[in-house]
């Protein structure tokens, strides 16, 4: 290819990029470059030119296609020193002509500045303390704080308040008086000590409360006391509170006491009062600190003239003024040189932090109040241009060609209606939903959707977020192989470096050995990257000291599990929700696979939906089982949240109207939707359409109830060996029907599933299968998969089954040199290969079976089970290839106790079924044709105790819905009118304000309860009802055995200890039947020594990095088999 390449560089930008070109291409100029190249050195040079760039830098690429036409291929640094098709101006000038300040659609621009300004003055006047000064010179007791610095704070400014309105203590701060200084400390309430009053909140003015609050919040949001304990007895901050109910938020923040903030463990007044001790007095009395508050004050006291003081329930404005005023304050810790930092008063005695390498005191307070307050201002004022300088996608033939596969052509209709929304959906926003069947090419289709959304010129900034690490990798690798992105346009976040090693290892290997598709050619699908200006933009050159932090922001395509995404709404650790927050605010986001999400996680995807539409997001769902409840609440919080962003960047007055879109591989369709009635409604029609054509559709997989029988009430193990025979009885019955020819042999064989609920009955059944063997004339490959494996074993047991599994080509199955081995190698006619495993079969592994069985947990799992049979095969199926167990081994072992649970919607009280018998709990229709029908319909009246279908979907209409009744009663008074009423009049009005019950939907119903961690605390993401524990198996002196390890996590971060455990553990064995074979590997140290050898590692780092394993904490130990896996210690 012959390029074109253009330096638009200034200062020693210039002089950097020119000796980068000159090694690649002549000059044509003293600013153009012209030569023939590589695709493999262009990439090349522009990973120099992006490693090198600085705030300067800006180059452009163009490739020469003929004579009269080249084509914009990326622009490397600042993009607006050229247009959107790579040209330079002719001219520039300093003027303001094209008025681009009438494009700001920030109304609250000037108030996050001031509040997250006047904030950072004030945000660690509580370091002045004894106790932290002594703390930071490593003298007296290194005990944890009774009172942290930020609720000193707090109390100081509180007491600077007294009982004046927002005016006057405004200008009290423009022109302080000797007597106002010694307001800070004399009117100081001292918790413990002389506290009259334990909830600063309830009397604070509007904007002293929106203050006070980002004083205290700097760091976490306050969590509610919950009086539990950590494992060493001590209380516990941010434990789940027992016995919640939701009208505990009726006002907040009012109820925030101390105890929100940090647990005092004594009232010993002696250990009490260094915290409440200024020895060197306060900052407030130096010149430059009072005329930085001065100056801030008198501007916010223009801004209260004529306000309604609402500032508490402006989200977009709070929420924003704390990060800015985290960001800053986390940068400017981190300024060591003094010549990056402001000057403070000489030889100043107090210091907020220490230099972690040294130790050593290194920012003086008043210098750290003045320096974060000037950095925050900074921030402020960037954040509306943050998004123009991030990296883009555009012009992408990828995602713009039509589809060639009749099969896929409904997502150029999806693409061209997109377009057609393209301005609407940025004026109200977009709530999408994608529910094209399993097989359609939904991943693809959804990247499609956003980028045509996306404006053309300027080009796509998406996320898309799921549930499982292994599907995140396959829809990362996915993108990138099907659109040639590189790995600075799309990057793939799943949180554990180990696994996505071990996966781009598999990989390599079937690259290697030809399996792996061919990348397509750069002529196919040329694009423009523009790579924004991160090193020179205020925002985001903050950010640059962390490269996990600058890619999860700057990637055009993000491919994350949503656990990268869900701290935006949490608040809980200092600064995990900065980079997040970011995100969201500069792409849109596709959750992909929500429904597979526990019921107990949709509360924090909930949040994280109403997150995106605060920040401005368009959202995506995609999955072909959505049920409605599900999307009523998921869109109700979408509108919630836009209603906040448009009052803060929208049209003034303008109804908020969201643009929704639905897809299928059928149909599609748009409305406006901008009530819950009319969403549910337009949702219900195209429901219902789906719901008839499924019924028309070929049919591919066929159900069959059959009995566990004769199994009640007996022990564990008699269970098991009786269930392992039914399981092998069923399973040759269903090889007999479904099975595919061996071109070589004549052999018969099938691929066949059996799923089963939890971890520890499948290895009971596997171990009586293994010892059972097969019938005579057949072979039993049986392979075991499920959480608890060594990552590396899972990791090679998922990479053989996505090779042995991938049935586009029906025959291909039988030239693997692993299957072909195993079939010359066995004499029997009928081979069987059957994976036995854990829920994770159902999602996240695009696997096609012949046939399966399974043990019924819910309508969701045996929908998603399903839909791995005949996968990639679209003939219609005639006789039953599923057989579902009748009831479940809960329900055999303990009759009387709710049985479809763990997983499952059935639960003790309101949510038990009156039968675990699937022969009462679902239809004949449910049955037979197991599809998405049931899930994405409700019907009419639910019968939750007599039905499975109808258990979920009340079970998630009381989560995600907010009922009508506590709807329309939630707060009749408005929070801000309360803060004019005096506590009695306030009690007065408590009982007539409603709170309704504990939802995902109290977030943004219940006023103000996102200023607290609440929420997060009740409702946790990914919520482990086991303490979980993590092992390693590390390689002994010789390298020939291995020794179990538990890892706990040392003083530091990321400091990790190694225990000896070898005494917890029982290497159990495993009995071999006849005409049975272990599918997998079968040695744990013959595995690691191949991987280390393979990837050049020592064996010890290779077993710390992939011989872990994480297992439920256990007392009694546990035991291990490689075949098998690890279970608990009886």
């Amino acid at each position: 290819m012959n390029v074109l390449i253009v330096s638009q560089c200034s200062k020693n930008a210039l002089k950097e990029t020119r000796r980068i070109l000159d090694q690649f291409a002549e000059r044509r100029g003293e600013r153009t470059w012209q030569t023939p190249i590589t695709q493999a050195g262009l990439d090349t040079l522009r990973r120099l030119l992006r490693k090198s760039a600085r705030k300067n830098t800006a180059v452009a690429c163009h490739w020469i296609r003929g004579r009269d036409h080249s084509e914009l291929v990326w622009i490397v640094g600042d993009a607006s020193r050229f247009n959107v098709r790579g040209a330079v101006p002719t001219n520039t000038t300093s003027q303001d002509i094209l008025r681009r300040e009438d494009e700001n659609d920030w109304h609250c621009g000037e108030d996050i500045t001031l509040l997250a300004g006047l904030a950072a003055l004030m945000h660690d006047l509580g370091k002045a303390i004894e106790a932290f000064q002594l703390r930071l010179q490593g003298k007296g007791p290194q005990e944890r704080n009774l009172y942290r610095h930020e609720w000193v704070s707090l109390r100081l400014f509180q007491a600077f308040i007294g009982e004046d309105d927002d005016a006057t203590w405004l200008k009290r701060l423009m022109e302080p008086t000797e007597t106002d200084t010694a307001t800070w400390v004399n009117r100081l309430q001292c918790d413990g000590l002389n506290a009259f009053d334990a909830q600063p909140f309830k009397h604070l003015p509007p904007l002293a409360a929106a203050i006070g609050w980002l004083i205290l919040s700097h760091h976490r949001l306050p969590l509610m006391p919950s009086g539990s304990l950590d494992d060493s007895g001590r209380p516990k901050l941010g434990g789940r509170v027992s016995g919640f109910q939701a009208s505990r938020l009726r006002d907040l923040p009012g109820d925030i006491t101390a105890g929100w903030n940090e647990i005092c463990t004594t009232d010993d007044r002696k250990r009490i009062e260094p915290y409440w001790s200024f020895p060197h007095g306060l900052p407030v009395t130096t010149a430059k600190w009072r005329a930085r508050a001065s100056h801030l004050a008198e501007r916010l006291l223009s801004r209260t003239k004529g306000s309604e003081g609402k500032w508490l329930d402006n989200l977009y404005l709070m929420h924003l003024a704390r990060l800015t005023l985290m960001l800053a304050d986390h940068h400017y810790s981190s300024l060591t040189e003094p010549g990056k930092r402001v000057r403070g008063e000489l030889d100043y005695p107090l210091y907020a932090n220490t230099d972690r390498k040294t130790g050593e005191c290194i920012q003086p307070l008043d210098e750290h109040l003045l320096g974060v307050e000037k950095h925050s201002a900074a921030i402020s004022r960037s954040l509306p241009s943050m998004e123009r300088n991030l990296p883009r996608i555009a012009r992408h033939k990828g995602f713009r060609k039509r589809s060639d596969h009749p099969r896929f052509r409904w997502q150029d209709k999806a693409f061209d209606l997109a377009s057609g929304l393209r301005e609407r959906s940025r004026q109200q926003g977009f709530f999408g939903i994608n529910m094209a069947s399993t097989g359609c090419g939904k991943t693809l289709a959804n990247g499609r959707i956003l980028y045509a959304l996306a404006n053309p010129d300027q080009g796509a900034r998406f996320s898309i977020a799921l549930g499982l690490r292994t599907l995140t990798l396959q829809t990362g690798q996915a993108y990138r192989e099907r659109l040639s992105l590189g790995e600075d346009e799309l990057a793939i976040r799943v949180g554990g470096s180990a696994s996505r090693a071990l996966f781009e290892h598999h990989q390599s290997e079937a690259e290697q050995s030809g399996s792996a598709s061919m990348q397509r050619l750069i002529e196919e699908d040329s694009h423009v990257t523009f790579d924004g200006n991160f090193d020179g933009h205020p925002v985001l050159r903050r950010l640059n000291d962390d490269p996990s932090v600058k890619s999860l922001i700057s990637a055009p395509i993000l491919v994350c599990t949503v656990d990268h995404l869900v701290p935006a709404t949490e608040g809980l650790r200092g600064g995990r929700q900065i980079a997040p927050m970011l995100r969201l605010m500069s792409s849109d986001l596709v959750l992909d696979e929500i429904d597979d999400f526990d019921i107990n996680d949709l509360p924090a995807l909930t949040r994280l939906v109403h997150w995106a539409g605060m920040l401005g997001s368009r959202v995506l769902l995609s999955s072909a089982t959505l049920p409605p409840a599900l999307l009523q609440g998921l869109f109700d919080a979408y509108q919630d949240g836009r209603a906040q962003y448009q009052n803060n960047r929208g049209e003034p007055g303008r109804p908020v109207e969201i643009c929704c879109a639905w897809f299928d591989e059928h149909d599609r369709q748009h409305n406006e939707c901008g009530t819950t009635e009319t969403f549910a409604e337009a949702h219900r029609a195209f429901a219902n359409k789906r719901h008839e054509r499924l019924a028309k559709a070929v049919v591919r997989r066929r159900a069959e109830l059959m009995p566990l029988s004769n199994l009640a009430g007996k022990r564990r193990e008699v269970i098991c060996q009786g269930l392992a025979d039914l399981l092998r009885d069923y399973a040759e019955t269903l090889h007999n029907r479904h099975h595919s020819i061996d071109p070589h042999s004549g052999k018969r064989v099938s691929f066949g599933l059996i799923r089963m609920a939890n971890i520890e009955p499948i290895v009971e059944v596997a171990r009586a299968l293994y010892a059972l063997g097969a019938e005579v004339g057949q072979c039993i490959h049986l392979c075991v998969y499920h959480s608890q494996f060594p990552l590396l074993m899972r990791s090679d047991i998922e990479s053989r089954l996505d090779q042995a599994l991938d049935r586009r080509d029906e025959m291909a199955v039988f030239e693997l040199p692993d299957i072909r081995r195993r079939l010359d190698t066995s004499p029997e006619d009928d081979q069987l290969f059957i994976v036995l495993g854990s829920p994770v079969t159902e999602v996240g592994r695009d696997h096609d079976y012949d046939w399966a069985i399974v043990e019924p947990s819910s309508m969701r799992s045996l929908i998603q089970l399903a839909g791995r049979i005949r996968r990639h095969r679209e003939a219609e199926c005639t006789s039953p290839n599923l057989i579902v167990l009748d009831t479940n081994l809960s329900h055999v072992e303990r009759p009387n106790a709710p049985a479809f649970c763990r997983p499952g919607f059935e639960g003790p009280g309101e949510w038990l079924l009156n039968s675990h018998s699937l022969t009462k709990l679902m239809t004949p229709d449910e049955i037979e044709v197991i599809d998405a029908r049931p899930r994405i319909v409700e019907r009419a009246e639910l019968r939750p105790h007599d039905s499975l279908v109808d258990l979920e979907h009340a079970r998630l209409k009381k989560r995600m819905v907010v009922a009508k009744t506590a709807d329309a009663q939630a707060d009749p008074v408005d929070p801000v009118d309360l803060e004019s009423l005096s506590p009695r009049q306030r009690r007065k009005l408590r009982p007539s304000s409603e709170v309704p019950p504990l939802g995902a939907y109290t977030w943004y119903v219940v006023p103000r309860v996102t200023l607290t961690g609440v929420m997060s605390q009740q409702l946790p993401f990914r919520e482990q009802s086991t303490p979980q524990v993590d092992l390693v198996l590390m390689p002994d002196e010789s390298g020939e055995d291995w020794r179990l390890q538990m890892i706990w996590q040392g003083k530091k971060r990321r400091d990790w200890e190694y225990v000896d455990a070898e005494e917890k553990l029982e290497r159990c064995d495993l009995e071999i039947g006849e005409r049975i074979a272990v599918w997998g590997q079968t040695d744990y140290v013959d595995a690691l020594v191949a991987l280390a050898d393979e990837m050049d590692l020592p064996l010890e780092a290779c077993a710390r990095k992939f011989g872990t394993v994480t297992v439920p904490k256990n007392d009694n130990g546990w035991r291990f088999h490689p075949v098998l896996g690890f279970t608990k210690q009886k």
